[in-house]
């Protein structure tokens, strides 16, 4: 039985908190797209909302156990 992925946020290449990097980890992207699609996302939803989910995500997403925070 194949290993199910899962979703962690990143702690090599995180700016913010790694939620950005850490879905771009899971889907197997540049994490500078997904960056650039929250960015351009949240100004059309006049930020707020963007800001919210962002903080929601970085709560609730863990980080990966397999890497060790130095």
């Amino acid at each position: 039985m194949a290993a199910s992925k899962k979703l962690y946020r990143s702690t090599q290449n995180r700016m913010l908190g790694g939620v950005c990097a850490g879905i771009a980890e899971f889907f197997g992207i540049d994490p500078t797209l997904i960056r650039l699609i929250y960015v351009v996302l949240s100004l059309f939803t006049v930020a707020f909302p963007g800001i919210i989910l962002y903080i929601v995500c970085l709560l609730i997403i863990p980080n990966d156990p397999d890497c060790i925070d130095i």
